[in-house]
């Protein structure tokens, strides 16, 4: 399959996946536009309040700028669904402890659409626990036209395949040092999405984790400050 992405308006790129027009955008974040899906991977909240349980202090904020963020996607598009897909939260025990005005801006922004939680390897135990906290659904799998939404990819191709897990980030030269960005790693038939969490980092997506996942060179695109950049294989570091 050839991917032959483009440039919208809002600078998000517009790329074909299993036949699905999805803009890739800015945030981290995937719309599939004849389905009215908005969908976000791997947002890790209380992340921060989990290290300081641990005696590792991090700022605060975390959960509070992750959700802004989410917010202004929904206030933007305003979608019919919302899937979060897999690891939104950090471990077992971050429903309760996320603050009231926090769980409040879940219920806002859920308010009126489809609300999917998929089950990640980070979250299940605190979905399990923690649904009658939060608005919407939790499920293991959604189809979304071609699409097949699943936390962690599948090994081998798999066409259609929406997934997170992996956290991927692209690496390159630029300005004479290297430059490294959270990404969409997409070859046309599946894709896989950057994490949304403000805590999150990235692992280059040439590591061997990402290895046998696609049929052909992938593409990288990487996030910047006001548009989604393509960058071939080949450029990467």
């Amino acid at each position: 399959m050839t991917l032959t992405p483009s440039r919208s308006p809002c600078g998000a790129l517009k790329a074909t996946i299993a036949g699905e027009t999805c803009l890739l955008r800015c945030s981290g974040a995937m719309y599939v536009v004849a389905h009215d899906v908005l969908i976000v991977a791997d947002l890790h909240l209380e992340k921060g309040s989990s290290f300081a349980v641990r005696g590792q202090m991090l700022p605060p904020y975390d959960s509070a700028a992750t959700l802004a963020r989410l917010e202004d996607e929904i206030a933007e598009l305003n979608p019919a669904r919302v899937v979060l897909l897999g690891d939104s939260f950090h471990d077992s025990r971050s429903i309760p402890r996320m603050a009231e005005a926090d769980r409040a801006r879940l219920e806002r922004m859920a308010f009126g659409r489809q609300w999917l939680w998929l089950e990640g390897n980070h979250d299940r135990e605190a979905l399990g626990a923690g649904l009658d906290r939060l608005p919407g659904a939790v499920i293991e799998t959604l189809a979304v036209g071609t699409l097949r939404l699943v936390h962690e990819p599948r090994p081998g191709d798999q066409f259609g395949e929406v997934a997170g897990h992996l956290h991927p980030a692209a690496k390159v030269a630029a300005y004479n040092r290297s430059v490294r960005r959270p990404c969409f790693l997409t070859d046309g038939r599946r894709i896989i999405l950057p994490a949304f969490g403000a805590f999150t980092g990235g692992l280059n997506v040439k590591d061997a984790a990402f290895s046998g996942l696609f049929a052909t060179r992938p593409m990288a695109a990487a996030l910047g400050r006001d548009r989604v950049h393509a960058l071939a294989w080949t450029s990467l570091l």
